[in-house]
């Protein structure tokens, strides 16, 4: 069965691979637009919700390709910073896209309160849409920014981000243990079970 992932990362395509192949989920590819119609593919996300995100990306991309699409939006919540960065994680320090400036900019927000607690959680919102129906997985993974970025793997605001019951970071972690319990992984495995059903 092929699937389309509503986005242009390929970061976010390999962890899902990763997470299909982990779960030893044969017959599935994931493809990205560029795979079926040669090229990136930009969609306005103005909606005022994950799920509202997620679905507006894979309704997008189903309609351009009419293969079974999903999309996840995600995002880091700062419990100082009234959850945000939130919806504006990807573009927080004004530039899409720009990891380190968005990270720089969400310690020094937390560096100009006067709080210790610097409490937060990634969600992973995942939208699917065969062109009928819509359905939506959530993963939560909660935990705290730390003072420095440490590691180098992973991506977005890995760096400075500990999931509870761990040491040490997302970039410090090999995928496959970020994998097992990243807010992805967490909604990635809803998304599996109703995959599973779906192609019965």
């Amino acid at each position: 069965m092929k699937l389309v992932l509503a986005s242009n990362n390929k970061h976010k395509a390999d962890e899902y691979n990763a997470m299909f192949i982990a779960n030893k989920k044969s017959g599935i590819t994931i493809l990205l637009p560029r795979d079926l119609i040669g090229k990136d593919v930009e969609i306005e996300e103005n909606g005022l919700t994950f799920e509202e995100n997620a679905s507006i990306k894979a309704r997008s991309i189903f309609n351009l390709t009419h293969v079974p699409s999903f999309s996840d939006d995600s995002g880091l919540e700062v419990t100082a910073l009234s959850f945000k960065p939130g919806l504006n994680s990807a573009r927080y320090s004004g530039s899409h896209g720009n990891d380190k400036a968005n990270r720089q900019k969400v310690l020094e927000e937390l560096n100009n309160l006067n709080t210790d607690d610097w409490s937060a959680r990634f969600r992973c919102v995942i939208c699917f849409y065969d062109g009928v129906t819509e359905h939506y997985f959530e993963g939560i993974c909660n935990g705290k920014i730390i003072h420095e970025e440490k590691g180098t793997g992973g991506f977005g605001y890995d760096p400075i981000f500990i999931p509870d019951d761990n040491d040490i970071t997302f970039a410090e972690m090999p995928s496959t243990e970020k994998n097992k319990i990243s807010h992805r992984a967490k909604a990635f495995d809803k998304f599996l079970d109703f995959i599973n059903e779906y192609q019965v």
